[in-house]
């Protein structure tokens, strides 16, 4: 393997950012016609636009939820009944887990009815977030190093992204569009560690925090494309993917390279330098 020279500069500043205490909503479910929804404890659903509580959740119990005309109604007893609103907060009374789509969630859940279907988001926080995300991106068998690159790399992302699925009532979805997230029903011990032990560290470039983008493998090369546009953090390197086929858009990191330069003795502020160019590190300030 040919010699990676790489000079490391990690520039911790606080970096202020327009979400108050780092939360991002994550869309699970989109113009459905009915969703499955719960708490692992006693919760309660709130009326989003009164802040009052129109039902409560009992621990363990699933609850069906769908549009009517433009509410939201719940079925009980084999019957609906409304709700009385378009839109309602899931939230556990004490620390616990919000369910659907058969998995649970950390944070909320918000459901909307938005023009005769539901949405479904999760309102969390974004270090919880992520620890839905590492997993779902990279196995957590691979190199701790890799895993702590992937962290950094997802939590710059999402935060260069906040806002870009607006248009559905949510920051970002949770498949590939974006970043795929399993939510805790997906985190394991190694990858929460990764979260933690990068807490608030993000890319950045010329003091903006970068869209890191990656993918499984380049194929040998990553590519500076960026759907036609350009970005001036992202250069063209071999991947170090060990003749494993391209899979993915080949942008910015290769996760198989990570785990190769890992398994050679790089840290993670060394592979990510290695694959985005003139960054720097910088942590988010979470009084902002």
């Amino acid at each position: 393997m040919r010699k990676i020279l790489i000079f490391l500069t990690v520039l911790i500043i606080n970096f202020i950012i327009s979400n108050p205490a780092n939360a991002i909503k994550i869309g699970l479910l989109t113009q459905v016609d009915e969703a499955g929804i719960g708490t692992n404890v006693a919760g309660r659903m709130i009326d989003v636009n009164t802040n009052k509580t129109v039902c409560t959740a009992d621990p363990l119990k699933g609850y069906m939820v769908v549009p009517y005309k433009n509410e939201i109604a719940i079925k009980a007893g084999g019957h609906f009944y409304g709700l009385g609103t378009n839109a309602i907060v899931l939230r556990p009374d004490k620390a616990g887990y919000v369910s659907t789509k058969g998995r649970w969630y950390r944070g909320k859940l918000m459901i909307k009815n938005i023009g005769g279907k539901l949405t479904v988001i999760n309102d969390i926080d974004l270090e919880d977030y992520l620890k839905g995300v590492v997993p779902s991106e990279m196995p957590a068998s691979w190199e701790f190093e890799a895993l702590k690159a992937q962290a950094i790399a997802a939590r710059s992302f999402a935060l260069a992204n906040l806002g870009k699925q607006a248009k559905y009532g949510y920051d970002l979805k949770d498949n590939t569009d974006d970043q795929a997230y399993g939510g805790a029903s997906a985190e394991t011990n190694v990858t929460n560690r990764a979260v933690d032990e990068t807490h608030g560290l993000v890319l950045t470039y010329d003091m903006k925090i970068i869209s890191a983008y990656y993918s499984a493998s380049a194929g040998g090369m990553t590519s500076t494309s960026v759907w036609g546009g350009y970005a001036p953090y992202l250069h063209s390197v071999p991947s170090f993917d060990d003749n494993v086929a391209k899979k993915g858009h080949g942008v910015g990191m290769s996760q198989h390279g990570a785990n190769n330069l890992a398994k050679q003795g790089y840290n993670a502020y060394q592979i990510l330098q290695y694959f985005y160019s003139n960054v720097k590190f910088a942590k988010l300030n979470n009084e902002s």
